[in-house]
Formats: C-alpha cells, sequence, structure tokens
C-alpha cells in the first residue's frame, strides 16, 4: 500500500471519529492533527488499532484507534468485562481489582475501568490511590475475584500508558483466557458498545485494610528475623523514582525490622513528568543517580530502587574501594535465588519437591544455582504471566521457592502471581544484613558466587523503532536471522540454534534437531556457540523495541580474577555485536 493509500485511509478513519459519539476534547484533538501539514502524528494515531495484546494495552496517550484514551481503554475493558460473564456465568456475584500508577491519566482510566465493570454487573474494587502492581494481583487473591486490571506502563517514558489484564489466580493472562478476551476485544467494533455509565453501588473503594493485609505477607517472608533485629541500623537508600514504591516500600522494610531506611525527597514526589529523569527505568544508571548521590552522602549500605509501578527493582553496592556500582538485574536475581535456597537449605526446608523458575534470556547461573543445591527449575518464556503459569499447575504438588527475570523482576513469594519488587526490595536487605553480618558486602558476595558457580557476564541491548516504519524494520531484522543466521560468534561456531517461533532447536555441528517443551510459539531466537556463549533475539511486546540479549561465561577461580574475568567478557561481547552488525 503507497503512503497515500495510508493517508486517505487514516482521514477516514480521523473523520469517522470526528462524526462518532466522542467528547468535543477529542474531536478538537483529532482536527488539530489534521489540521497540521506533517501528517506524522495523524498517522500514527490512526493508522491501525491500538492492538490489545497478550499483555493487554501500551501506548502513547492522546486521541485515535492507535493511542491510549478512555475509549481504547473502554473497549479493552468492555470485552474484558464480556469475557467475565461469560467464563463465569454461574457466579452470582463477580468481582474486579482495579489499580493504577502515577502516569498522568492513570486514575482517570482506572475510573472509566470501573465505571464500565459495575455498568456490567460486576463488582470493582478501586484502590483509592495508586499501589504497585503486586498489591493489586495480591488483591485478586484474596478477594476471591475473576479478574483485575492495572493502568500502568511500567516504566516506559511518560508520554506512554497502559493496561493490564489478570485472571482470578492473580496473574497476568494466558491462554486459552488471553485469545479470547482479544477476540471479544475485537468484537467491540463502535463506541456505542461500551457502557461506559458506571454502577455507584458496585464500586467499592480498597485502602488501608488491603495495604496491611499485604505487607503481613511481605513480612511472612523474612527467613532471618534476628539477622535483622542485628543489623536493624543498615542504612538503605530507597527511591521509588516518583512512583507507587513511595508509601509501600518504606512501610514494608520497617515493618520487618529495617529503621534506617533514607528517602531521595526530589523522588518521593509522585508525578506522570517524572521530574527528575529522562526515563523512569531502574535498568538505566541516570534514574538511580540522585539515589547514589544520597547514599555518598549519608554512606549508606545499599541504594535501591523501583519502577513507576514498583514490580522492578534495581540495586547498587559497595565494590572493594567502598565505590557504589550498579548490579544488573540477572546479578540481582542470581544473588536472591542463591541467598533464598541457602536459608531454606539450612532450616531444612528442603524437602526434594521444591523449584525454582527463570526465563529463558534469563542467566544460566540461576540453573547451575539450583542443580548444584537439589532444587529442580523451569525455563519458561519472558513475562511473569508465564512464571505463574508454572506456579498454578504445581500449585499442592511442589512447593515454588522464587523466580526472575533479567529485567529486574523477581518474585519471592506465591502470594502474589507478578514480579514483586516490595518483597524482593525486602529480602534484598536482609541479604545485605547478612553480608554485614559476615563483614562482607553484596560485591564481596557476588564474587564468592561466582567462584562457586562461575563467572557470568550478561549485557542486553536494544534498538528503538517507532511508529509502522519502526515495527517494519523490527520485523525485517527477525526475518534477516532466521534466513542468514550467524556461522560463528566471536570467533566461536554456532552450535544450537532455538527458533520459539516454531518451538524447534537445531543442533547446527550435528545436523539434529528436537522439539522446545514450551506451551506455544513465540518470536524468539536463540543462539548457543561451542564455549557456551549465549544470544538471544526477540522484539518486545510492550515497547517499540527489538532486544539483544548476551551471556558469556569465562573462568574465575579467586576474588583477584574478577577484573580480568569481567574485561574478557566484556571483549566477547563486544565481538559478538559486531558479529551480529548491530
Amino acid at each position: 500500500m503507497q503512503n497515500q493509500d495510508v493517508l486517505t485511509e487514516v482521514i477516514e478513519k480521523a473523520q469517522s471519529w470526528l462524526d462518532g459519539a466522542y467528547d468535543e476534547a477529542t474531536k478538537d484533538a483529532i482536527r488539530d492533527l489534521m489540521n497540521n501539514d506533517d501528517k506524522t502524528a495523524l498517522i500514527d494515531s490512526f493508522y491501525k488499532d491500538l492492538e490489545f495484546g497478550t499483555g493487554g494495552l501500551r501506548g502513547i496517550m492522546g486521541p485515535g484507534s492507535n493511542r491510549m484514551n478512555r475509549y481504547t481503554v473502554g473497549a479493552a475493558t468492555q470485552g474484558l468485562a464480556n469475557y467475565i460473564n461469560k467464563e463465569f456465568a454461574n457466579v452470582s456475584e463477580k468481582g474486579a481489582v482495579i489499580g493504577y500508577d502515577c502516569r498522568n491519566n492513570s486514575r482517570l482510566f482506572a475510573e472509566v475501568v470501573a465505571d464500565i465493570f459495575s455498568a456490567n454487573g460486576i463488582k470493582a474494587y478501586l484502590f483509592e490511590d495508586l499501589r504497585p502492581t503486586p498489591e493489586i494481583s495480591y488483591a485478586i487473591r484474596q478477594l476471591g475475584c475473576q479478574t483485575g486490571v492495572i493502568i500502568t506502563a511500567s516504566h516506559n517514558p511518560k508520554a506512554y500508558n497502559g493496561y493490564k489484564a489478570y485472571w482470578n489466580d492473580g496473574a497476568q493472562l494466558t491462554a486459552p483466557h488471553d485469545t479470547n478476551v482479544i477476540d471479544e476485544v475485537n468484537n467491540i467494533t463502535s463506541v456505542q458498545d461500551i457502557k461506559f455509565d458506571g454502577n455507584k453501588s458496585l464500586i467499592e473503594e480498597l485502602g488501608e485494610d488491603m495495604d496491611k493485609q499485604f505487607l503481613d505477607q511481605v513480612e511472612s517472608l523474612v527467613l532471618d528475623a534476628n539477622l535483622i533485629k542485628r543489623n536493624k541500623d543498615l542504612k538503605i537508600v530507597y527511591s521509588p523514582i516518583h512512583g507507587t514504591g513511595v508509601k509501600m516500600i518504606p512501610a514494608a522494610l520497617r515493618q520487618c525490622g529495617f529503621e534506617n531506611v533514607i528517602n531521595v525527597p526530589e523522588q518521593d514526589v509522585v508525578s506522570g513528568e517524572f521530574p527528575t529523569v529522562v526515563s523512569p527505568n531502574p535498568e538505566e544508571p541516570a534514574a538511580l543517580e540522585m539515589a547514589l548521590n544520597k547514599a555518598r552522602e549519608t554512606d549508606a549500605d545499599i541504594v535501591m530502587a523501583s519502577d513507576p509501578d514498583s514490580d522492578r527493582l534495581g540495586i547498587a553496592v559497595k565494590n572493594e574501594k567502598g565505590e557504589f556500582i550498579l548490579v544488573n538485574g540477572n546479578q540481582t536475581a542470581t544473588l536472591l535465588t542463591w541467598y533464598i535456597i541457602k536459608k531454606w537449605k539450612e532450616t531444612g526446608k528442603l524437602t526434594g519437591k521444591e523449584y525454582i523458575v527463570k526465563t529463558i534470556v534469563t542467566t544460566e547461573l540461576i540453573k547451575e544455582i539450583a542443580v548444584k543445591n537439589d532444587v529442580e527449575y523451569f525455563d519458561v518464556y519472558t513475562g511473569f504471566k508465564w512464571i505463574a503459569k508454572v506456579i498454578r499447575e504445581l500449585e499442592g504438588k511442589k512447593k515454588y521457592i522464587c523466580g526472575g527475570e533479567e529485567s529486574y523482576g523477581f518474585l519471592p513469594g506465591d502470594y502474589v502471581r507478578d514480579k514483586d519488587a516490595v518483597a524482593a526490595i525486602t529480602i534484598t536487605a536482609e541479604i545485605a544484613a547478612w553480608a554485614k553480618d559476615q563483614g562482607k558486602t553484596l560485591f564481596d558476595v557476588l564474587q564468592d558466587i561466582y567462584m562457586e558457580y562461575g563467572f557470568s557476564k550478561e549485557k542486553m541491548i536494544y534498538i528503538v523503532r517507532e511508529g509502522k516504519t519502526g515495527a517494519d524494520e523490527i520485523k525485517q531484522l527477525m526475518q534477516n536471522f532466521r534466513s542468514t543466521p550467524p556461522v560463528t560468534l566471536a570467533g566461536d561456531k554456532i552450535k544450537v540454534i532455538k527458533d520459539y517461533s516454531v518451538l524447534k532447536a537445531k543442533d547446527v555441528l550435528n545436523k539434529t534437531e528436537e522439539a522446545i517443551d514450551l506451551p506455544e510459539e513465540s518470536n524468539v531466537l536463540q543462539f548457543f556457540t561451542e564455549k557456551g556463549y549465549k544470544v538471544s533475539v526477540r522484539p518486545s511486546g510492550t515497547e517499540p523495541k527489538i532486544k539483544f540479549y548476551f551471556e558469556v561465561q569465562v573462568p574465575m577461580n579467586s576474588k583477584e580474577e574478577y577484573y580480568p574475568a569481567n574485561d574478557e567478557a566484556d571483549k566477547i561481547i563486544d565481538s559478538i555485536v559486531k558479529d551480529l552488525g548491530i
């Protein structure tokens, strides 16, 4: 289709909004787009419908079919409500929990969601103010609801917002419910199909009572209360990066016994503008800079931060020179998994029925820790809904210990079914207390793990491609890697190629092929070399990005070898990046 054809269709679609039952503010904004000589924004706003995918919605806020607004949120909620009423037709009192983060329009969208659920006869439990994502997951289970919605775009830039749908187990939707809901949402073809007028008698506020229950559950995860008592003055600098952790995470730390929680006042300001950061992402060093400055001022022991909806954490620890260094998501998951298994083993809680879960792009070091301690492990796709799916399937049969992914998400307790920065930050503080009790830092502990289980260096690079042209570029990149895969990486021969779009693992050297045992196909490629280098490639499901994950393992037998091993791994990763042409 030619550009002029696209523009003609876009103008027709925009005109249908101007002629339809939309509010005047929306129509005025559309007229502005149409009157602009540069039609790029108009095309991006209307060239497609904002897709309700298996993870819900995420997009730039604004008018149009491809934007986050009360109408796209409304259509998503009406479709979800229709499915709930069909799937739970025999349940007389159906319920939905609605939460939201600090972003612009999040409260507005949450109220729209509550109104539509209530208009469809589903009781809406709407949190009185912003709350962490894990608390919404917890509340769904606690209240026995059939579904839940969180209005959040996680760590995306301020122009974005999002919509995540949950099932009755507190986890994001998986098959068959994900595609069934998508079908129902796609059946909403007119704004008249959406029941915007809420039934106020079916809307109930949630607040402090649910907070208390949730915090009590977080406290139940503490593995060594006496250890915390001995180190109650551990200096913890914490930043919510303007988001939902501002009250709940300091409250959780204090309830678990930590008395010296140091805040970052400028970043305690709740704001969808994220005024102190370019990106509210704990993966980005700049997002933690103010917290690091506070830690240097106060000689803190550890720095921790959460993203706007408080499901992911970033941490920084002191190295042997007393300088703060950032710990990546793989290292964080490694530390947490190692400590939790260690404590379970020491207290005799390991019976042979325990397991952990990690995602396929997360470090293989976690697997090594589990195997060496006779704990079963599972590999799943990126996204905590897959970890939650394993928990659901094994409930009552085996005991979940913990699960994590490289993108700074971790879940140490199964009363929540999504990644949980509230609990993960609390347990990380306990590990820091344990290290201090041993006369060590978390950096020392990480080096100890490397010496026992092997040194691993991981890195993630992403390429951003916005709009329709960007989506086409990302699609073409994946096609290129499939049609002409690399033969070597950093001078090492490719041994295995895993293509999850067809669930096949091909041994290139032996010319054999076997099936990959995962529940469904996914647009992911992995390359494994003879020396064990691992490269994973996947388009993001929630952002206009294609992501490349690298993992390299090199020998490390002493702490003195840490920096040489790190440098060697960096050189290998740089060589791989060059070979891939990215």
